[in-house]
């Protein structure tokens, strides 16, 4: 009977450390876990100010789940975020990089950065060397951070330029499938245009190289000077001054 009262006794006892140290510990674990979910939060802003751009469509979402670390971290009122690897926008599974205080220790957190918005695909089969039409294109909502880095988001991108290669049904658009339609053959007679304030000149000429609209080739005239103009349509030129 003694030795169970005595046991009882240390029971309690020990019961009530216990509780004074989770006391006592208790607002300084309060504050590191309030200090964590500043610092995640800062984490959260810089990688949505990252992954949106001031060019984004209506309609397009970028969310941002940043994973608490496993240890708490420590105080830090102005960390130095980074992203290790660069990107021009971020998007996936990624690392960030937290650099807190006088002893340039990094900490790392992973976060999951997701993209809804709009991309291309293709509405029927296009052949090789096809001149891409409205009518064969579809916009399609979903997740731009699980597409190819070159997938297409703007019709426009797409109207009007030539497939390099056959492209099935479905398909989602990317820039390497493209190419600007041809404007302008080696050897094609053109005619070129030079502007200025109130005057209009053209020229016949040669074209030197093939081309398509906006990109500059060289071009023979008549009297065998060579220059330079930019492609403006079907075997037309102009010169800038």
């Amino acid at each position: 009977m003694l030795r169970h009262r005595r046991s009882l006794r240390r029971l309690r006892h020990a019961a009530r450390l216990l509780a004074m140290a989770l006391l006592l510990a208790g607002p300084s674990h309060a504050a590191e876990s309030a200090g964590d979910e500043v610092l995640l939060a800062k984490v959260n802003d810089f990688l949505l100010e990252r992954a949106a751009r001031p060019g984004d469509k209506a309609g397009d979402e970028v969310t941002v789940e940043v994973h608490p670390p496993r240890a708490a971290l420590p105080t830090c009122p102005e960390p130095d975020i980074f992203l290790p690897r660069a990107a021009d926008r971020p998007a996936g599974r990624v690392a960030v990089g937290v650099r807190c205080g006088d002893d340039g220790r990094v900490r790392y957190l992973q976060a999951e950065i997701s993209v809804t918005g709009h991309y291309v695909t293709l509405a029927r089969e296009v052949r090789a060397g096809e001149t891409i039409r409205p009518a064969d294109l579809t916009l399609v909502a979903g997740r731009l951070d699980r597409l190819p880095r070159q997938a297409v988001l703007d019709l426009d991108r797409a109207i009007g330029q030539q497939a390099t290669r056959t492209l099935a049904a479905g398909q989602t658009l990317q820039r390497y499938h493209l190419r600007t339609r041809p404007l302008v053959r080696r050897g094609q007679q053109v005619v070129i245009e030079a502007r200025g304030a109130g005057f209009r000149v053209t020229r016949n000429g040669e074209a030197l190289a093939a081309g398509g609209r906006g990109e500059r080739i060289r071009v023979r005239l008549a009297g065998r000077e060579i220059l330079e103009a930019r492609i403006v349509g079907e075997g037309r030129l102009a010169v800038d001054f």
